[in-house]
């Protein structure tokens, strides 16, 4: 007999996210993904000024924000045929990619890793053995016995006075927990120390974003950004410096901790190679331009279909038409009137709320469709299509944590294949941050290096013709490809839509009853404790959710939502 399981709310995610599941025989046979709130932005938008809907896009979340202000403004761009200063392209580059490491650091350590690291187990290790281990991995300066030690007398005053703090609510001792009490130690420990290390990145945003998060600078035409060498209000050379040493703390710590901790807690639940798949077609977008125009990018972008990397087809340019045309959105199941699927440029987010109904609408988010097809979007999509496209430095990255998996499981191979399941989603994250680190370091070089041409151009103002002209922006934000779609009418906003990576991943089904990713990757999830699900847990969170930028909180009759008191 089936057993429906509703986890409401999904927590150690942003946004209001309700999974159910049907299990079967300790496994999930059924799953349902459901938005809980509405985003309303794109009504709000319509008839503004293009010019300010970076501000607003931003605000989609408190997370999602960097992202949103660059797609908003390359979507705008690219309705007008602007050409964006090289400077300002760098900027922006430095900017999301520091952005995308923090993003990263945070998912594994702070939101993901106590759904395998069993923390309270942390008490019973030996800090020697749990040190010898790190040690054997890496040389990270903070792997000594006295810092495993240090860690455990904390946790301990944890325990002791009842408080947990952020480890109060784990499934502590669940039959699916497998990690060795050293290995658990030597992970809090590290979960305490990216607390510091992810606000480095944080200071590169605010440094040259004005502040974080909600950065300031960012402009249809460039940035606001003053480039100068005397004056200490403009970025100068001591403020790119001040950048630089941020770069080298985070590298030291991407390469000795991260790129270690994931495959080496990997190597305990190999059986996890084989759950949560879902979804294997892969879409992930080319990002930090190069040129002015937009037509050359660092990192590459395109389409896997069916997992098969023989099927790879690149996405080359920013006005690329084999990802314009793709993109659709079905609101079949989701809380809106009519039910067609529809290009974002004539999207439609009219709401009419109903109750949950499996078999209707039950959610606030879409499903989006490329070419007709459901599609997995974010860090595993990302990799994947790199490889196909042959980029060295995630195949050199994606080999490294390969190699650390090895020799810690003593496997003599693991296949491609592998990287197609929940575990393999925190591998290929890893990947990604690594090489957002290198394309960090890569891209201010690049600006230092064109400063020194003599070149402190930041920005070209826009021009607004009459009649009506359509744009879109993409991003390969930290959890996929995002999107924005405008259409501008007399230099006014007609019409807006944002197709964002949790909306690819966390949809409903889409209007032939296609299952979203979410939905796809739970199926045959095993559930050794129905009133202790873990293992959803695992497998959604493996994606991240960020439910906020898929919807929006609205009441109708206008009443007062929220109070904040700034005291």
């Amino acid at each position: 007999m089936a057993k429906r399981i509703t986890v409401d709310p999904i927590t150690r995610i942003e946004g209001h996210l309700r999974i159910d599941v049907e299990v079967d025989g300790g496994k999930v046979t059924k799953a349902w993904s459901s938005g809980q709130m509405w985003r309303g932005i794109e009504k709000i938008l319509v008839g503004r000024d293009p010019l300010e809907a970076w501000t607003y896009t931003q605000r989609f979340c408190g997370v999602c924000t960097t992202v949103h202000a660059i797609t908003s403004v390359r979507a705008v761009e690219n309705a007008l045929g602007m050409e964006v200063p090289v400077n300002a392209q760098l900027i922006r580059n430095i900017i999301q990619t520091a952005h995308a490491i923090q993003d990263h650091i945070v998912h594994f350590y702070h939101l993901s890793a106590v759904d395998w690291v069993d923390v309270v187990s942390a008490l019973q290790a030996d800090p020697k053995k749990a040190a010898q281990l790190a040690e054997s991995l890496s040389d990270w300066t903070l792997n000594s016995v006295h810092e495993m030690t240090a860690v455990q007398n904390r946790l301990k005053k944890f325990v002791e006075s009842g408080q947990l703090g952020p480890f109060a609510t784990g499934f502590w001792g669940h039959p699916a927990m497998k990690l060795p009490p050293e290995v658990n130690l030597m992970a809090v420990a590290h979960y305490l120390q990216a607390l510091e290390v992810q606000n480095y990145c944080n200071k590169i945003v605010a440094i040259l974003g004005g502040k974080s998060p909600h950065i300031q600078n960012v402009a249809v035409g460039g940035v606001s950004n003053s480039i100068g060498f005397d004056a200490p209000s403009v970025l100068n050379m001591e403020r790119l410096m001040f950048i630089k040493g941020f770069i080298d703390k985070l590298e030291n710590f991407i390469h000795k901790v991260y790129m270690v901790d994931v495959p080496a807690v990997g190597a305990f639940y190999l059986d996890w190679t084989k759950v949560g798949g879902g979804v294997t077609n892969y879409l992930s977008v080319p990002d930090c331009p190069q040129d002015s125009k937009g037509t050359k990018f660092d990192l590459p972008g395109g389409y896997i279909k069916g997992g098969d990397l023989s099927t790879f087809k690149p996405i080359l340019t920013h006005g690329d038409a084999y990802f314009r045309d793709g993109v659709a959105e079905s609101s079949k199941h989701s809380w809106y009137k009519g039910d067609a699927t529809l290009h974002p440029w004539q999207g439609e987010t009219d709401p009419n709320y109903d109750d949950f109904n499996a078999e209707g609408q039950y959610s606030w988010i879409k499903a989006p469709t490329f070419y007709g097809e459901r599609a997995e979007v974010g860090p595993l999509a990302n990799v994947l299509v790199s490889v196909a496209a042959g980029h060295e430095p995630a195949i050199r990255h994606l080999n490294s944590a390969i190699g650390t998996l090895k020799a810690v499981s003593g496997l003599s191979d693991v296949p491609l294949e592998a990287l197609n399941s929940t575990i393999g989603r925190h591998a290929a994250r890893a990947v990604r941050c690594a090489v957002m680190m290198d394309t960090l370091k890569e891209q201010w070089s690049k600006l230092v290096a064109n400063i020194g041409t003599g070149d402190l151009d930041t920005f070209n103002a826009p021009v607004f013709p009459k009649g009506e002209v359509r744009g879109f922006g993409f991003h390969e934000a930290p959890r996929g490809a995002l999107s924005h779609w405008v259409v501008i009418n007399n230099g006014k906003i007609a019409n807006y839509q944002a197709v964002v990576p949790s909306t690819w991943n966390a949809g409903p089904r889409a209007e032939n009853g296609d299952p979203g990713p979410y939905e796809m990757s739970l199926l045959d999830t095993p559930v050794a404790d129905e009133h202790k699900p873990l293992e959803v847990l695992r497998t959604v969170h493996s994606f991240d959710p960020c439910i906020a930028c898929a919807i929006h909180m609205v009441d109708t009759e206008k009443r007062e939502i929220v109070k904040v008191k700034a005291l």
